[in-house]
């Protein structure tokens, strides 16, 4: 009898990723034949080979889809297509039962792919509005899963469904010793984490490392400040950066008592469910399609989240906030107590099993 099989896809960013890592596991322990699809030099490539090393990892061309004036963007719709023809070598090699994708470029020839092999697809989508690459590929799924409930009112209300967030299990499991062990700190201060997201924070790294020794007076600090952006000239007591970490995640989490980051919907919400009293400076619309302040507010009307624009951070603005932050905490905590958590990785397993 033949196993039942399941390809996932997305890529580009940390986030469109980070579901399927919650995911995989799941069929995996149940006997499932699990593959990927992703980009060739996306960070997905690096976390999936990582993580799941017993995975099949197919990587396609993908082009960029830009919001912006670029040369590519004549360019890039036959990359489009070339993977187009790249996902469906491996549908027609895997003979996938269903395909989830979390979204990103690289889903979107996917998607098409999933049409054409008529391969049942759900999509999950993270933030409020959905994004380029998933308006695109909504066309082509036959099940549309949301993290926030106004996300409904921008998709096929058919074939839609709210789901609510989807947590990693093994951020549950971090322990909090080990954490500050980990990293060189101790527990007689407390400890603030600065996540710029995987591809880092220009910006977000500036301002806290131009008033570090400030900081040090009040916190211990982790300092996620992504590829490329490490100072190791920058030594101090207290102080620990990183480019990114995996493993160390959960332990570093489960360590930390104050939260400065982005606002991308998986990351917020997994601070949401571990109870951390959360800063978030989104990205600019200069710099996005403005989906993280959409995010960010949401958290912010909710009582979960205090939030501080990019254009106006400032040394000054920082400090302020982090000390609204620090006064704020426990009345941020017991809200978030009363949140409604999302469904459990078994129960989303069984929502695509469903789709065969």
């Amino acid at each position: 009898m033949k196993k039942q099989s399941i390809v996932f896809t997305g890529g580009g960013s940390a986030g469109h990723v980070s579901v399927n890592v919650a995911l995989m596991p799941a069929f995996i322990k149940a006997g499932w034949e699990v593959a990927y699809i992703g980009s060739k030099n996306g960070i997905e490539r690096e976390m999936i080979t990582e993580q799941f090393p017993n995975v099949p990892y197919y990587p396609i061309s993908s082009g960029k889809l830009r919001r912006y004036a670029s040369w590519q963007n004549v360019t890039d719709p036959f990359r489009v297509l070339k993977g187009v023809g790249d996902a469906l070598r491996v549908l027609r090699k895997r003979k996938p039962d269903v395909i989830f994708s979390k979204g990103g470029f690289v889903s979107v020839p996917v998607a098409l792919a999933a049409k054409v092999s008529k391969t049942p697809m759900a999509i999950h989508e993270s933030d409020v509005t959905p994004g380029l690459a998933n308006k695109l590929a909504m066309p082509f799924a036959n099940q549309i899963f949301t993290t926030f409930p106004e996300t409904l009112s921008y998709t096929p209300k058919e074939k839609s469904t709210f789901v609510g967030a989807v947590i990693r299990e093994e951020l549950f499991k971090g322990d909090a010793s080990h954490g500050r062990a980990l990293a060189g700190l101790h527990n007689g201060k407390p400890i603030l984490m600065m996540m710029g997201g995987s591809l880092g924070a220009k910006k977000l790294n500036e301002a806290l490392r131009s008033q570090i020794d400030r900081l040090l007076e009040h916190f211990q600090i982790i300092h996620l400040c992504g590829k490329g952006n490490m100072h190791p000239e920058l030594v101090k007591d207290g102080y620990k950066q990183y480019e990114f970490v995996t493993e160390e995640l959960p332990h570093f989490l489960a360590a930390t008592d104050f939260v400065i980051s982005r606002a991308g919907s998986n990351s917020i919400f997994e601070f949401l469910a571990l109870k951390k009293p959360m800063l978030l400076i989104p990205l600019s619309k200069q710099a996005s399609r403005g989906d993280q302040i959409l995010n960010a507010n949401s958290f912010a009307k909710l009582g979960y989240a205090i939030v501080l624009e990019e254009e106006n951070v400032t040394e000054a603005t920082l400090f302020n906030e982090l000390q609204a932050l620090v006064s704020q905490s426990n009345e941020m905590k017991e809200k978030m107590g009363h949140s409604t958590s999302g469904m459990t990785i078994e129960q989303m397993k069984k929502k695509i099993e469903e789709l065969i």
